[in-house]
């Protein structure tokens, strides 16, 4: 793809490369966001188990392709709520409880997705063994901000210099926030998290 992987335009740093802006952020979001909801959908279910930036590739207009189905499984059938599998993934994306039990079921993307659309947010890795213990693991060290109107700025990637509504980025936290729930029952559909994405969707800073 022209413009590589997320991972590679979020992250990459030089003097050259301009970050990408609040608007393209969404952008990406809402496309990656569709791509899951139609891997769950009933006509594909599939979970697709491995989500993380560097999966999501971009075209020239940063249309967001999902790649690299290797870890992807077929979806429970009938009364069963989950697939049991050998714990497979990329550590700081996999839901805890997936971890913890091998129990796979579509709400494991969507926590996955939670720490992409969070990565976005701030313009952190989702594990970064360079900073401070406290401040490694993403998820940790931004969930006291996402819930407080009053700290969530101190959050957001500072490369964006303010050229973003507030309103929209503690919409984006509280989304983000749903799809982090401990508890897989209470994380949102895929559908429900492109219903949010698209009502946010090039909104003026």
């Amino acid at each position: 793809m022209p413009l590589r992987s997320l991972n590679n335009r979020l992250f990459r740093r030089g003097s050259h490369l301009q970050p990408l802006s609040w608007n393209l952020r969404m952008k990406v979001s809402l496309g990656a966001a569709k791509g899951l909801a139609y891997l769950h959908s009933a006509e594909a279910n599939v979970i697709y188990r491995d989500f993380k930036t560097s999966h999501i590739l971009l075209d020239t207009d940063y249309t967001a392709k999902l790649s690299d189905f290797g870890l992807a499984k077929d979806g429970p059938v009938g009364e069963d709520s989950h697939v049991t599998t050998r714990v497979m993934g990329t550590y700081g994306y996999a839901a805890p409880k997936y971890i913890s039990t091998g129990h796979l079921t579509w709400k494991c993307d969507v926590y996955g997705f939670g720490v992409v659309l969070l990565e976005m947010l701030c313009g952190r890795r989702a594990l970064d063994h360079n900073r401070p213990q406290a401040e490694r693991s993403l998820v940790e060290w931004a969930r006291p901000y996402l819930t407080s109107k009053r700290r969530i700025y101190r959050a957001v990637d500072p490369r964006l210099r303010g050229e973003y509504s507030l309103n929209v980025v503690q919409k984006i936290a509280n989304l983000a926030v749903a799809c982090l729930h401990v508890n897989g029952n209470m994380r949102p559909t895929m559908d429900y998290v492109v219903s949010i994405l698209e009502g946010v969707q090039g909104r003026e800073p």
